[in-house]
This record gives structure tokens, C-alpha cells and sequence, in this order.
């Protein structure tokens, strides 16, 4: 009898048809992130270390993350230029990892190298009540790390680091990943802003 062969996930083809949406429950998303942030609570000594170890993990997930989505697009092409990377993140990642286009894509006004993603409702802190105890702690600290991730990965180093900001009208704080690129890849932009002729 021969030996049934069951196709591995790695075998599987990465190409959804056309119809199909690939998706993980919810409620399965949040348990693992629950144990994620338990585990990590294990290992720190402060709210700080518990965001950057977040961060650390987000920074994993999005190097793996820019890969396989620019191996998905059509056409495969390296980001060159800043605000396309950024729109890259707004337009296909934030959807691929949430569900939805973040809520914002803006620049700084007071720094040309900084630039700020929002969302109202990130899934990341949907289900997240903080403790008295761990005050300023931000669940939001993986976005951060996966945006920062992505950013690595592609040569547009930047710190990155995640803010509750307070929006009028809303009973809910928003969540902010304010990004801030290094001098070399402004340097970098400036020299490939079109020249008037």
C-alpha cells in the first residue's frame, strides 16, 4: 500500500485564488498575543523592557513580513523612496496584519524626518486592559517593532516607538507609531527629489 503524502505548509503555494481570503480567528490572535505579553511579563523588570521586547519581536515578524508580501506583489520591486515605503506599510501591510488600512499617514509638521501611522481602533489593543501598575505600557509596542522591522529591512532606518494620543470625541485613546528617519536616508531622499530645470 502506498504511503499517503500530505502536503506540508511550507508546500503549500503562497498565492491565494481569488476568492479566497486567508485569515486567522480572532479570538485565536488574541490568546496568542495574551501569552506573548504573559511570557515576555516574565523575563522584564519594568513596562520598558516589556515594550521592547515587544518591539524586538515585532522587528522579527516584520523582516519576514516585507519579504513575503514583496514576493506576493505583482510585480516585486524594492521600495526606493521613503513615501512609497510608507504607503506600502499604510496601503498593504497594515491591511495583510489587521484587517483594515490604518486610520492616518501623516508627517510631522514640525520635522520633515518624522512621520506618524494612527489607528483608532488597533486590534493589538482591542481586548488589552493595563494595569494601574504597569502605568504608560502600550500593547502597541509590536506595530512599532513590525513597522520598525520592515523599515530595517528595506535600508530606511528610523526609531521607532508607539504613543497613545488622546482624540476629542472618542472614549478610547489612539494609537500613534511615530517614526524617525536617520540623517543618511534624508540625505538620501534629497538626492533623489527631481531637479528643476
Amino acid at each position: 500500500m502506498a504511503a499517503r503524502h500530505t502536503r506540508n505548509i511550507v508546500d503549500r503555494p503562497i498565492w491565494k485564488s481569488k476568492g479566497e481570503a486567508s485569515t486567522v480567528s480572532f479570538s485565536a490572535f488574541a490568546f496568542l498575543f495574551s501569552e506573548l505579553i504573559q511570557y515576555s511579563q516574565t523575563k522584564v523588570k519594568s513596562t520598558a523592557e516589556l515594550e521592547n521586547r515587544l518591539e524586538v519581536a515585532g522587528g522579527e515578524i516584520g523582516r519576514r513580513l516585507l519579504e513575503l508580501l514583496t514576493y506576493r506583489e505583482k510585480a516585486p520591486k524594492r521600495k526606493t523612496r521613503l513615501l512609497d515605503l510608507l504607503k506600502f506599510v499604510h496601503t498593504t501591510v497594515w491591511p495583510y496584519m489587521f484587517g483594515k488600512t490604518a486610520d492616518s499617514l501623516e508627517q510631522a509638521n514640525a520635522a520633515d524626518d518624522e512621520y506618524m501611522i494612527s489607528d483608532v481602533n488597533l486590534a493589538l489593543t482591542k481586548y488589552i486592559s493595563v494595569p494601574r501598575d504597569m502605568g504608560s505600557f502600550n500593547p502597541g509596542a509590536l506595530a512599532a517593532g513590525i513597522v520598525k522591522g520592515i523599515l530595517d529591512a528595506a535600508g530606511f532606518p528610523a526609531r521607532v516607538s508607539t504613543h497613545y494620543v488622546d482624540v476629542p470625541g472618542l472614549s478610547k485613546p489612539q494609537t500613534t507609531i511615530l517614526m524617525k528617519f536617520e540623517p543618511s536616508v534624508m540625505q538620501r531622499e534629497a538626492r533623489l527629489e527631481p531637479r528643476a530645470t
